[in-house]
């Protein structure tokens, strides 16, 4: 039930997610933009990589082919048996220009000579020319190495002879010294991109966690604005998971997500771009699977979506069951229910395993299916590529740039995928922030509330009527007076409503008939700060946070000075138990205040109202849990305390409320009878009643 209960609580959100994360963005605008520009740089480098390795196949590597042209010295690159050469071509080709060449020839490097232009031209194409190739004086050393080839071209023979690694070295000295160029810029590249990248990366983690303080920071501070009847309905469990897991979820979306996806989208525009100008045909065949993937993608958003919403739901859920339990551990010891409980725990798990098995099992298929289409291409090109440079269509570098492309074409896309995954859940944890962000608080402030810095304590309620849900009220047209100073107690049975005009008067809750005035003034035109500030109340419930003794006193107030919390805690008669801990009022106490017995939390807590001097004193219960001896010592405080207040007490103990100015006995929601002690007495009514059963 508790789990049906909290699934109905997770409503949907039905505004513009990703505007209203975006929006926290443009106080970073700035940094952002810096960020997304290192990252197209960083993009351009990784497109330039590529190019530099296949210009350096086909310039350097493959570039044998180059002629060398006979020149004058003066204009020579090198001199090569005897021969003075460049592999500059002549602006303007002169007749009877000569020129040698490298040949590569099973494997091994041959010298030809003596070459025309119109020779060069015949070798560019040799082979598919139709020319002869035969080979001569094979070496003593290597039979299988040939020492010299003839070459049929043009219906004339040329020769060419095996050159040693000393000769190659000389003739190849520029390709070399032209890798070591490239290498050193591919270096550069890569130390600039490391270094652009490790700058982005810090200014995106920078501004991601700021983005996260801020909206942690933003979802606390509106819990603790909304009014109590929103914690009536939500489960603790539930809320923290918005300030906890929903908001650490958003980090990495603001971190890497925003980014990378338009840096992944400006590289798959990129990729593009540069196959097509490479080979238009190429690129039709790769760009054919893209329908597919981006039809996958889409369903896969949708589907992936709807299960993180649930995901996030049961991760609520669990945290809600575990928050209760926890708090709840004692009674569940106490009833011997830890088994039961341990089952109930169980089939939550097993409900969140379900659901998170569901998403890997989407995310385990989406994944794979785009690396299969990936492959699938990235081979289908690779053919083609291949044919296309056995058919001399193109180069084998130019080979190396496009299946290079086409296999980092796709993995922008598949690292899409992964991101709208991240995305997907980020969407699904901020819904849920925005939905308790868009709640509303009911207790509105006017914009210009009337500012009492000193209350004087009087207090009226004139024909109030109130409910906690809908017309079912709890209070009906209840009327009384309270002057300042006066001490008034409320009695009752047990829902009469006796504990609901306490939270109306701090304006916890708003009426829907009828004022509440203090000091002549409706407390919907107060200052919430200057009401709440002015009303100290004590309930029978006490809660201790993680601090120290001094701590809990002054509650982060600064301006309580060390000598006012000794001063109210001796007040308060709570300074001979604190003495006495081995820290005194630097003691460490836990949540809850476990450490301490029931009445010295109630002790604390009166110290705790006393150092805040207020002028209304509310007691709800206060002494409900208290032994006889702690009693005593609360009822000598209640003296000092009340002194010079307008105190409201709410008591089942009557004996502690005997000496109240006046006694207003509370039934079904209506002030049945008012009176002193006596004066009910003689009533002979649902007081007596209520005495005599005490009696």
């Amino acid at each position: 039930m508790a789990q049906m209960n909290e699934e109905v609580l997770e409503t949907k959100y039905n505004g513009n997610v990703f505007a209203r994360l975006f929006a926290y963005v443009t106080p970073h605008l700035k940094t952002m933009l810096l960020a997304l520009a290192l990252v197209l740089t960083v993009t351009g480098i990784d497109l330039l990589k590529p190019v530099l390795i296949g210009n350096a196949i086909d310039g350097y590597i493959e570039g044998y082919g180059k002629p060398f042209y006979y020149t004058d010295p003066a204009g020579a690159d090198l001199t090569f048996d005897g021969v003075s050469l460049t592999q500059k071509e002549p602006a303007r080709a002169q007749e009877g220009q000569q020129a040698a060449r490298l040949l590569y020839v099973e494997e091994q490097y041959f010298w030809a000579t003596d070459l025309s232009l119109a020779d060069l031209t015949a070798l560019d194409d040799w082979e598919e020319a139709g020319a002869e190739l035969s080979g001569s004086k094979a070496s003593a050393a290597d039979p299988s190495a040939l020492e010299e080839i003839t070459l049929t071209i043009n219906g004339r023979d040329l020769t060419a002879r095996r050159l040693d690694k000393s000769e190659l070295a000389i003739l190849r000295a520029s390709d070399r010294s032209g890798i070591g160029r490239i290498a050193l810029l591919y270096a550069g590249l890569l130390v600039a991109g490391f270094f652009l990248q490790l700058w982005q990366n810090w200014l995106l983690q920078k501004t991601g966690q700021s983005i996260i303080f801020t909206i942690r920071q933003q979802v606390f501070e509106h819990v603790h604005s909304l009014p109590l009847r929103f914690f009536d309905t939500n489960p603790v469990g539930r809320i923290v998971t918005r300030v906890t897991n929903d908001v650490e979820s958003l980090n990495q979306m603001y971190t890497q997500v925003l980014v990378r996806l338009i840096s992944n989208t400006i590289l798959i525009i990129g990729y593009a771009v540069v196959m097509i100008s490479i080979s238009p045909h190429l690129a039709l065949i790769s760009f054919l699977f893209l329908p597919v993937v981006f039809g996958i993608t889409l369903f896969f958003r949708i589907l992936i979506r709807k299960i993180y919403r649930v995901v996030r739901t049961k991760i609520s859920a669990l945290n809600t069951f575990l928050s209760e339990n926890i708090s709840g551990m004692k009674l569940i010891q106490l009833f011997a229910r830890e088994t039961t409980k341990a089952g109930e725990f169980k089939e939550r798990t097993d409900d969140l395993y379900k659901s998170q098995m569901k998403e890997l099992f989407t995310f385990g298929l989406f994944r794979p299916g785009l690396s299969f289409i990936a492959n699938f291409a990235y081979a289908l090109i690779i053919y083609r590529s291949g044919v296309s440079v056995l058919d001399g269509a193109l180069t084998l570098g130019t080979m190396y740039i496009f299946t290079n492309y086409i296999r980092s074409f796709f993995e922008p896309i598949q690292e899409l995928a992964e991101q709208f995954s991240t995305l997907q859940n980020a969407m699904a944890s901020a819904e849920k922030i925005f939905t308790i962000l868009d709640e509303k608080n009911t207790i509105l402030e006017r914009e210009d509330p009337v500012r009492l810095p000193d209350f004087k304590g009087k207090i009226e309620f004139k024909n109030v009527w109130f409910a906690y849900e809908n017309d079912d009220y709890v209070l009906k047209d209840v009327s009384f007076l309270i002057q300042p100073g006066e001490r008034v107690a409320f009695v009752g049975a047990t829902g009469a409503g006796k504990s609901s005009i306490l939270n109306l008067i701090g304006r916890y809750y708003d009426i829907q008939k009828g004022e509440i005035l203090i000091d002549d003034i409706n407390i919907r035109d107060l200052s919430l700060k200057d009401l709440r500030r002015a009303i100290g109340q004590v309930q029978q419930d006490v809660f201790i946070f993680t601090g120290d003794i001094k701590s809990n006193i002054r509650l982060l107030d600064e301006s309580i000075t060390d000598e006012e919390i000794r001063a109210a805690s001796k007040a308060a008669n709570a300074d001979h138990f604190i003495s006495n801990l081995p820290g005194g009022y630097d003691e460490p106490v836990t949540e809850r205040g476990s450490t301490l017995s029931a009445g010295e939390r109630q002790l604390l807590s009166f110290a705790r109202t006393l150092a805040y001097d207020p002028k209304i004193l509310v007691l709800d219960e206060a002494t409900a849990n208290i032994d006889t001896e702690t009693e005593q010592l609360i009822q000598e405080a209640l003296e000092t305390l009340m002194q010079g207040r307008t105190s409201i007490l709410v008591a089942h103990r009557l004996s502690t409320i005997q000496h109240a100015d006046e006694i207003l006995v509370m039934h079904k929601g209506r002030i049945r009878e008012r009176g002193t002690h006596q004066e009910l007495l003689a009533m002979n009514g649902i007081y007596k009643k209520l005495y005599e059963l005490q009696a």
